[in-house]
């Protein structure tokens, strides 16, 4: 009987512990677009106290096959110390933060603080025409504001990128 293969895309968050060390941010980079895979989310900064190791949290989408090649190049590298497929591996929790701009007066400004009230939101600036706000969550909540900001008065959007850690004692 012949083989199929699994064409069905998904979203995979993999986290890596690397060296905190200069070039090796590029070298990952560098192996994402030497072979034409797109990172979707990317954050990286250090996790321990001497500044040893850094957390690399990157969330791309492929295959079930392509996921694994990513995971097994990324693995070969120096100096990588671990790599984690959260979406695979259990229960996950992953969080965002972004800082959205909304440009605004009158009944529109009114709307615009309901709406931040209701997603819990935080007005970090403000001025007579205009708010910044903060907003952490899930990506499809970010994304649910931002929508619901673009009638208001949506001027800019920044966003942090995922970062991603095991539920439970599971640790990368």
């Amino acid at each position: 009987m012949p083989t199929t293969t699994d064409t069905t895309q998904r979203s995979a968050t993999i986290s890596v512990l690397v060296d905190n060390e200069a070039g090796i941010l590029a070298r990952v980079v560098g192996l994402f677009s030497g072979r034409g895979y797109n990172i979707d989310s990317l954050t990286v900064a250090p996790v321990d106290a001497g500044g040893l190791y850094s957390r690399m949290n990157i969330v791309t989408s492929g295959t079930s096959m392509v996921i694994e090649q990513i995971k097994a190049q990324i693995d070969r590298l120096v100096p990588v110390h671990r790599v984690a497929d959260l979406t695979m591996d259990g229960p996950h929790v992953a969080r965002e933060l972004a800082l959205v701009k909304v440009i605004g007066t009158g009944e529109q400004r009114v709307e615009a603080m309901r709406i931040a009230d209701t997603f819990r939101a935080r007005v970090v600036d403000t001025t007579l025409g205009s708010f910044v706000f903060e907003l952490t969550g899930n990506t499809d909540k970010i994304d649910a504001f931002i929508e619901l900001m673009r009638d208001l008065g949506l001027a800019e959007v920044s966003r942090s990128g995922i970062a991603a850690l095991a539920r439970g004692t599971r640790v990368i």
